[in-house]
């Protein structure tokens, strides 16, 4: 008898803690948007301390962190319902989440004061939380109801694509900053390699779960490179050329699975 209570019992703690992390996690994100700590935040100096970080998408391909945050606070009312509280595998993705959160956070910090090197430790720290989140829930695996696809698969999927991409981005930030020489490579091959290596790491996760949300994310990404590197035929080719194997990879595995 005393399991289930326990259990209950972290599941109304992991309830309200949820929304909670989420709702700090949009306001520190909101507040260093308008008042960042050097006086300037965090797109600011993607345009100017690292306008030379060729793989970082337009501007408005940031715009997705609204569509983030609006998936969160739909996870958020969802897992709160009283029939998710006693849902083990929700309270493993709550705890997962709430981690992410304070990551989130502590990275927002991290890089608004220039500290690159640590931010790309709190970066994987979201990362690896996020993917501990998306294979609790099965996402691809399992068929599961409405509610828990659009209130708790596609948050995370939309979430842990942005992100994966953000980790590239980020670890090219870091080593911009550091003047890395790139072993002789010119810094539009090293895009080139980066776009590469994201694509592969994409396609695998189409293959072995044909999730839509998690794609569009990196083509979403991959156009707001081609545009912004539009004057580099290398970096916005292989960025076209990304899509296109996304594209054709993820309409063959739906179509295989129906």
């Amino acid at each position: 008898m005393n399991a289930p209570a326990n259990r209950s019992s972290a599941g109304k703690v992991l309830a309200i803690a949820t929304p909670i992390a989420i709702l700090a996690t949009l306001a520190f994100n909101t507040l260093s948007n308008i008042a960042p700590p050097n006086g300037i935040n965090i797109g600011q100096l993607s345009n100017t301390l690292l306008r030379g970080v060729l793989i970082t998408p337009a501007n408005y391909a940031f715009a997705i962190w609204g569509l983030i945050y609006v998936g969160l606070i739909a996870y958020g009312i969802y897992q709160f319902r009283p029939a998710q509280q006693g849902d083990a595998t929700i309270q493993q993705v709550d705890g997962w989440l709430i981690v992410a959160c304070i990551a989130q956070i502590a990275w927002v910090h991290l890089f608004t004061v220039q500290q690159f090197w640590p931010s790309v430790i709190a970066m994987l720290v979201i990362l690896g939380s996020l993917v501990q989140a998306y294979l609790q829930l099965g996402i691809g695996k399992e068929r599961v109801g409405r509610d828990r696809r659009w209130m708790a698969h596609i948050p995370f999927s939309v979430y842990l694509g942005w992100i994966s991409v953000a980790t590239v981005v980020n670890v090219a930030s870091a080593l911009y900053i550091s003047q890395w020489d790139g072993w002789g490579l010119s810094a539009d091959s090293w895009t080139v390699v980066m776009i590469v290596v994201a694509t592969a790491i994409a396609l695998t996760v189409v293959m072995q779960r044909a999730d839509v949300a998690f794609t569009l994310v990196f083509i979403w990404a991959y156009v707001a490179i081609a545009i912004r590197q539009a004057q580099v035929p290398s970096i916005w080719m292989t960025a076209v050329g990304g899509i296109i194997v996304l594209a054709i990879a993820l309409i063959a595995r739906r179509l295989k699975r129906n």
